[in-house]
């Protein structure tokens, strides 16, 4: 069956153009053509559309997005953009857009655009999360890995997890793979991409979760500059409904610039030698700050013993404030995932992994 499409094209020479494309595919039957996002609205029900391409630069397209959404909720909508402006596809996401792709395209790129879409779940904004310890050895790493796996296992929909630490960085040993791409490259090119072309610099570690490697040596990481980094978080949403960053411990460029960039910051310390409570109180301040303009900051505490809720308020009275998770100490989970071997061997019946999947299920039903 082919697709019935509505072309929208303010330029009259690029409406020309892709209408010979859509015409002469045998994919696609052209059914109407606007150069006004308005009078598509008004008069596209009776051609019966299954896609519409529209023309984002043109003005109160993106805000349309949601009004075609209504009328016509069994269609595919795509924007269009001569440029790839990341603002546009985030302000055209959060309207509820099916895909954005540049033009002129072929019938092959609006058919790879409609898989990568379909793949990434619900046409909403991503959810980016970070994850920052103040010292090593937090459980962070883990807690980010599990949480991705348990995401996409109970939502259904694409995860990415992006190694940021630059410089030590161990989430593909996890897994047991070595990336053919690391986050260098990607950073690097990303102001020639659009997310068909971002994707293949992800690993896919299983059918919903794939991952963007730190850089293969530590001196790569002076490659990675902070602004493409973010660039790459930002087009990375295009593909993916959650992005779980691992970052480096402690405070650095790469860390702040990530943690305001992110909507939600867990921040993650593991109970030891008892110092670890007042690292988080000094790192706290900081976050707080971020809390003021709307980002969601969590306290995760690992290692917690006994991990019940006496525990938990023994805890938050040395912390001085409420703790959002804590989390048991477990060693035959260490190991596993120290083996790579943390998609294999992942039990369900772990009380960390329980407590993982609880987070999970918060953050897919937007309590987290």
């Amino acid at each position: 069956m082919k697709y019935r499409v509505i072309l929208i094209e303010n330029d009259e020479n690029m409406l020309l153009k892709l209408s010979n494309v859509l015409k002469s595919s045998k994919s696609f039957n052209l059914v109407a053509t606007y150069q006004d996002v308005k009078a598509a609205l008004g008069q596209g029900s009776m051609f019966r559309p299954d896609l519409f391409l529209i023309d984002l630069e043109q003005s109160d397209a993106v805000k349309s997005i949601s009004r075609f959404t209504v009328i016509f909720p069994r269609a595919n909508i795509l924007g269009t953009m001569t440029h790839w402006d990341a603002d546009i596809a985030d302000q055209a996401l959060a309207e509820g857009i099916h895909g954005c792709l540049l033009k002129p395209f072929s019938d092959t790129d609006i058919f790879t655009t409609i898989q990568l879409y379909n793949q990434r779940g619900e046409p909403k904004p991503s959810r980016v999360m970070s994850f920052f310890s103040p010292k090593g050895r937090s459980g962070r790493t883990t807690l980010a890995s599990i949480l991705a796996i348990e995401l996409a296992k109970k939502s259904g929909e694409s995860v990415a997890l992006i190694d940021a630490d630059l410089q030590f960085g161990d989430l593909p040993m996890f897994f047991d793979v070595n990336p053919r791409h690391t986050i260098v490259e990607a950073s690097h090119d990303i102001n020639l991409l659009t997310p068909e072309g971002l994707l293949p610099y992800f690993q896919q570690l299983n059918e919903k979760v794939w991952l963007l490697g730190s850089p293969l040596r530590p001196e790569y990481a002076e490659l990675v500059e902070i602004e493409s980094l973010e660039k790459v978080i930002r087009m990375a949403g295009q593909l993916f409904r959650y992005i779980l960053i691992d970052l480096p411990s402690g405070f650095n460029p790469v860390s702040v610039a990530i943690c305001e960039q992110a909507d939600t910051n867990f921040l993650v310390a593991m109970i030891n030698s008892g110092q670890e409570i007042e690292h988080m109180k000094r790192s706290m301040r900081l976050f707080e700050t971020w809390e003021q303009y709307g980002k969601k900051v969590y306290t995760v505490f690992t290692r917690v013993s006994p991990c019940n809720e006496e525990g938990k308020t023994n805890l938050e009275q040395l912390f001085g404030r409420s703790i959002s998770e804590i989390l048991p100490n477990e060693y035959t989970l260490s190991n596993i995932a120290a083996s790579g071997r943390l998609l294999k061997d992942l039990s369900n019946d772990s009380p960390f992994v329980e407590s993982v999947t609880s987070i999970a299920h918060n953050i897919i039903q937007e309590k987290r």
